[in-house]
């Protein structure tokens, strides 16, 4: 069963937020085939700790503008991965250098991507479409 059409609404609404924060790389996968506990999982990046918390602030007002409240937040102190679950939602927004690390994308690589209008893709992203 693909992802909920709130939890894309909510995907696309918080990819939006990162990307008027400058976010980049910003790709949504659709995990609800592999988790029970969430549809969506949102990654951005961010060049430095400042800009990965902008991220996270600006993410989080515009889904509580939505209604969503998160349901638990991890690592926004160190401001290196910062993980903000929103039930249906799951968004990390991570340093450059650790995105390239931990490489999220290639652990889920077997979920779909859920394609995101040009103005929620990133700062490197936006202009392609």
């Amino acid at each position: 069963m693909p992802a909920t059409e709130r939890a894309v609404e909510l995907a696309v609404a918080a990819a939006r937020a990162a990307a008027d924060r400058k976010a980049e790389e910003i790709i949504a996968l659709d995990v609800s085939e592999q988790l029970v506990l969430t549809d969506v999982f949102l990654i951005a990046s961010g060049t430095n700790e400042r800009q990965v918390g902008a991220i996270v602030d600006a993410v989080e007002e515009a889904l509580f503008h939505l209604g969503a409240k998160p349901v638990r937040r991890e690592g926004k102190a160190a401001g290196r991965w910062v993980l903000v679950d929103f039930g249906d939602v799951v968004v990390h927004v991570q340093h450059q250098e650790d995105r390239v690390y931990y490489a999220l994308e290639r652990l889920w690589k077997d979920c779909p991507l859920i394609e995101l209008p040009p103005d929620a893709r990133g700062a490197d992203q936006g202009a392609e479409a």
